[in-house]
């Protein structure tokens, strides 16, 4: 067993197979963080929660300002209703990594959750001060504009959105109403391809990698622009 192979069975979804691999792994060698993310992840894939979070709460004290374990914890946090605990976590992890934008984008989705719209508006606000570009914060801002009946203000971020990924609606009439972003769920992206990682319960139906990333961004962009057209034309 190693761990390139749980690698492999987690990202296959094969996730009872990859737990085996994990346990294994971790009863072999000393306290590693990185084997206990792995594995808290694939818990909470198997919607083991309550199990998930001793991982998450290993790794954040074995490395306490390593924001992107802080942000995961966070998730976590939330996925089990420890909400107050969760926004503790989302506040620090911005605070330690305060330029970067995911850092608020994150938060924001988290308080869009938990029915904080005004203040998930000002923490994608944020996120798009420090990256312009980011198309998935322009989308889940309309989104949360929307909810709020901010009609006008919605249908901006919403363009938006559609510049930046290249998306143009074809034969549009002026009189007829443009078909909306938000029939897209929201959008949430993280540094470790969180697509495979945190979609399980209701928290995650769309996620995809770090659109901030320019490594990443292309591949972002190739993807949403499939999804807008699969719900659009």
């Amino acid at each position: 067993m190693t761990f390139q192979k749980g690698i492999e069975l987690y990202k296959a979804g094969e996730f009872e197979s990859a737990l085996e691999v994990f346990n294994q792994l971790i009863s072999n060698s000393e306290k590693t963080p990185e084997l206990h993310l792995y594995r808290g992840r694939i818990l909470s894939r198997l919607g083991k929660t309550s199990e998930a979070i001793l991982d998450f709460d290993l790794i954040v004290e074995l490395d306490p300002y390593n924001t992107n374990y802080i942000s995961d914890r966070a998730v976590v946090l939330h996925l089990l209703n420890r909400n107050d605990e969760a926004l503790a976590e989302f506040d620090r992890a911005a605070n330690l990594d305060p330029k970067n934008p995911y850092r608020y984008s994150s938060r924001a989705y988290f308080k869009d959750r938990i029915g904080d719209l005004n203040g998930s508006i000002e923490d994608y606000d944020k996120a798009i001060a420090l990256d312009p570009e980011d198309a998935v914060s322009f989308n889940n801002k309309g989104l949360v504009e929307e909810k709020l009946g901010y009609k006008e203000r919605s249908k901006k971020s919403f363009e938006k959105a559609d510049d930046l990924v290249g998306y143009k609606p074809q034969d549009q009439k002026e009189d007829q109403p443009k078909p909306p972003l938000e029939k897209v769920e929201p959008i949430v992206n993280d540094e470790e391809d969180l697509e495979k990682e945190l979609t399980f319960g209701h928290f995650l139906q769309t996620i995809k990698g770090l659109v901030t990333d320019p490594k990443t961004r292309k591949e972002f962009k190739e993807f949403i622009k499939n999804l807008f057209g699969r719900n659009k034309l």
